[in-house]
């Protein structure tokens, strides 16, 4: 009865990400052999990282781009004389701190 008032009051508070992670916790029964501290650290990790890919997700969404295109799809089948090393220089993102 406690974990699904405990759930509604998460889902309420617009914390949907920690909501799922406290529901996997209480099902799984590793999760029981962990410290207060880690399970809530990692309840914590779990809502950050919902929240940051919704933002991206957003603003993905509001940047109506053409296609979806990544690193990760470059294709080096062909030869266009591409240089892996160079072509994933930019991922690093080290030009930044230049």
């Amino acid at each position: 009865m406690l974990v699904n008032q405990t759930l509604e009051t998460l889902r309420k508070m617009r914390l949907t990400g920690m909501a799922e992670a406290f529901l996997g916790q209480t099902q799984d029964p590793a999760y029981r052999e962990l410290s207060f501290d880690e399970r809530f650290g990692l309840l914590v990790d779990r809502e950050w990282t919902y929240q940051e890919n919704r933002r991206l997700s957003r603003l993905l969404k509001e940047a109506h781009l053409r296609t979806q295109a990544c690193m990760e799809d470059i294709d080096y089948g062909h030869n266009r004389g591409l240089d892996k090393a160079l072509m994933a220089s930019p991922s690093t993102c080290r030009w930044i701190e230049s």
